[in-house]
């Protein structure tokens, strides 16, 4: 990132308005002064005048860390893409364990035909703004206020449904830009998240699909890898050479 946009990133991050709902003019000033665009944070669909509009809110720190529709529409026809080659047509549940704004989670339904959404998020705060936000979207979400470590095992996944999960938790101190995302160090630990879906969900095919940076840990990738039946990384072209974001895709339980 450029000295400006680390400036402009750190001041909604940790700055007075890091737990502010922020105005239309502060989501436009931040898009122009760190990307050289206002509308940079389309989420759902919008550009931010649209989805402002629509009495849809965000926080600071939730407009840094949200996926724009942009990286969210391409992690969801890549998922689109492994699931219509599961064995059955069933329905198929997306569930995010981290779930901030369910912009990717809303992509990832739109794309995945008759998915149904289930969604975690531990901040009360974010929880609340979101569960507004979502209210009235194109896409049915259930979104649930808490830990999904101790909530996911009163989800029940319904006999013959596929499983598909979005593992994106914060990454905290887990990149460094020389080493990479080490996918052990985030918060908490994406192999751990996997291992714990995977048990939970023992007899069901599963997608897993876990959000990377371009430069990732290689023995972290080696030992998520591990826990995958089948396993292709992909990295999206958004951004500058060095700095994308992109998905390992697996499965466990069946193979494409």
């Amino acid at each position: 990132m450029s000295p400006s946009e680390l400036h402009d990133r750190a001041l909604l991050l940790h700055g007075p308005k890091r737990n502010a709902i922020l105005t239309l003019a502060d989501v436009q000033q931040y898009g122009a002064d760190s990307f050289g665009d206002p509308d940079y944070i389309r989420i759902y669909g919008m550009a931010p005048k649209e989805w402002y509009s629509r009495g849809i809110r965000m926080l600071g720190r939730t407009a840094v860390e949200c996926t724009r529709d942009a990286l969210g529409d391409r992690i969801g026809r890549d998922i689109a893409d492994v699931a219509a080659r599961l064995p059955s047509r069933a329905r198929s549940i997306v569930v995010d364990p981290f779930a901030g704004s369910c912009n990717t989670l809303y992509w990832i339904l739109r794309h995945v035909p008759d998915s149904a959404g289930i969604a975690f998020e531990l901040d009360p705060q974010v929880h609340a703004l979101t569960e507004t936000n979502i209210a009235n979207l194109d896409r049915t979400i259930d979104l649930i206020n808490g830990d999904f470590h101790s909530l996911l095992k009163r989800v029940d996944v319904p006999p013959g449904r596929d499983l598909i999960a979005f593992v994106a938790p914060p990454w905290g101190t887990a990149l460094d830009e020389t080493l990479g995302l080490d996918l052990r160090r985030t918060t908490p630990p994406i192999t751990d998240i996997v291992w714990r879906i995977a048990s939970r969900y023992h007899d069901r095919r599963i997608i897993f699909a876990a959000q990377v940076y371009e430069n990732v840990n290689p023995e972290s990738l080696v030992e998520l890898r591990l826990l995958l039946d089948w396993s292709e990384l992909r990295v999206y072209d958004l951004n500058v050479e060095g700095q994308n974001h992109g998905i390992l895709l697996g499965t466990r339980g069946w193979r494409p």
